[in-house]
Parts: structure tokens; C-alpha cells; sequence
């Protein structure tokens, strides 16, 4: 296997990484800014209450898509196997 085929294998990786995490990015990043916009109008800075409504709000969209995390996943791993020979040639 050349340097070639491991940037690609690595590329592959990262971009399916990138892929997985967003939807749990993306929704920690909205909560926390309507969250930030709430405590701005209402003048509370209570520390807990930024924390426990991501917490909550990742879990749950952690949970709803499990099963779509677990079947890319799945794809990604056989594509790779089923792929492999090429980098050993």
C-alpha cells in the first residue's frame, strides 16, 4: 500500500467523520444559540441553564439517529473491506 491509497483511505475516513458528527454539532450549536439569545432577553446567566438543554437536546438527537449512524457506518466498513484488495496490489 503506497502513500497514495492511505491519504485516500484517510480521506475517506475523515469526510465520513465529518458526516456522522454534524447533526449532533449542528444541533448543539442552534440550542446553544437560542439558548444565549433566551438568557440575553431575560437577563438570567445561570450556568446550568445553557448546559442542560445541549445535554438533553444531543442525547436526543443522538438517539434518533442511531439508526442511520449505524447503517453508514456498516456501509463504510464493508465498502472498505470489499475495496481492500486494490490497496494491496
Amino acid at each position: 500500500m503506497g502513500p497514495d491509497q492511505t491519504v485516500e483511505i484517510m480521506r475517506r475516513l475523515l469526510v465520513e467523520a465529518m458526516v456522522l458528527s454534524a447533526p449532533l454539532l449542528i444541533s448543539a450549536a442552534l440550542i446553544s444559540l437560542l439558548v444565549s439569545l433566551l438568557q440575553t432577553l431575560t437577563g438570567v446567566q445561570e450556568q446550568t441553564l445553557t448546559a442542560v438543554p445541549r445535554l438533553v437536546v444531543v442525547f436526543g438527537v443522538c438517539m434518533a439517529s442511531l439508526p442511520w449512524t449505524i447503517h453508514r457506518l456498516v456501509n463504510f466498513t464493508l465498502r472498505l473491506f470489499t475495496d481492500f484488495h486494490r490497496y494491496l496490489g
